[in-house]
């Protein structure tokens, strides 16, 4: 930035250069429910637009502007690819993921005292993800009716957790949705408790299949969530994932519930095979398999976007 520019205090953008690419990424702090700011990192084609436009999201938050930066440097193959398909697109952050927020919290109440704003709980991660959807809708390159979600892992249950209560996006993917606490599973013995801070250590939780999974949810309040989905959804599993009953029976929900919603699912090692990381040598780690899936995601936004 040359020395002595003015940047307005409420509406930063600082633009970097991408390496390989002629298309820069702008860094943005976005305003969220309660006047925090989250970090987002947006990539968008040559030319006005208007663009559709793809928000993508991993795991289970924290992090802010320098985890942004990283995932654009090591982890923007998929931005490159949906940047030559004619989607601006961006890679986001989050507050930190709260033990069973979503499911003891409820729903986000408002309410006013001496003529500020009052919450019934603190807002969460997924309530971030909706602030910058609206943020998004507002840039005059972007087409508000065409926003597509993309999340993986816990980024894949917020998925889940959006449409369930907000209608704003056009379309969305939940890869490998690690979707206990929206699906209000209860965990076996393969799950334990940190006896340091009281909170469940779910990394190996073992959930292969679906029969499991269903006699271990809570299917009532499931299907309740499930019900107020609008949005179109792609659910993608992996194959080797230890939570592949978890993926699996969120399709089948989804799917007996009337939902419209596709499943596909990828034989690879890789937690997170959608999103390729860049190597040591600088050149992305991606194979056929992740060029399938990359292409298989562009191709049902497509489908569900139109022209």
């Amino acid at each position: 930035m040359a020395e002595g520019a003015i940047i307005d205090p409420e509406h930063v953008v600082i633009t970097e250069p991408v390496e390989g690419s002629d298309i820069p990424v702008q860094l943005s702090y976005v305003e969220t429910v309660d006047g925090l700011y989250t970090a987002v990192g947006l990539r968008r084609p040559p030319g006005p637009g208007p663009f559709p436009i793809a928000l993508l999201a991993s795991g289970n938050g924290g992090g802010g502007m320098r985890w942004v930066r990283d995932a654009v440097r090591d982890r923007g193959l998929i931005m490159d690819r949906l940047l030559d398909a004619g989607y601006a697109c961006a890679w986001l952050r989050y507050r930190t993921e709260v033990e069973l927020g979503y499911h003891e919290g409820g729903r986000l109440v408002r309410d006013v005292r001496q003529g500020q704003e009052l919450f019934n709980r603190g807002p969460l991660e997924y309530e971030d993800e909706i602030a910058v959807i609206e943020y998004v809708k507002t840039l005059p390159y972007v087409d508000p009716s065409r926003v597509a979600l993309i999340g993986m892992s816990h980024g894949g249950e917020m998925v889940l957790k959006i449409t369930s209560e907000y209608h704003g996006a056009a379309v969305a993917v939940a890869s490998e949705p690690a979707a206990h606490e929206f699906l209000a599973l209860a965990p076996d013995d393969t799950a334990t408790v940190n006896p340091d801070t009281r909170l469940r250590n779910i990394e190996e939780m073992q959930m292969v299949e679906v029969e499991k999974v269903r006699r271990r949810i809570d299917t009532a309040v499931a299907a309740e969530r499930i019900a107020s989905i609008r949005t179109p959804l792609l659910v993608m599993g992996r194959e080797t994932d230890h939570l592949q009953g978890i993926f699996r029976t969120t399709y089948e929900l989804l799917h007996e519930a009337g939902k419209d919603v596709e499943w596909v699912s990828y034989d690879h090692p890789l937690h997170g095979y959608i999103y390729p990381v860049r190597g040591a040598d600088g050149a992305y780690a991606v194979d056929d398999v992740q060029d399938k899936a990359i292409a298989g995601i562009i191709d049902y936004l497509d489908r569900q976007l139109g022209p």
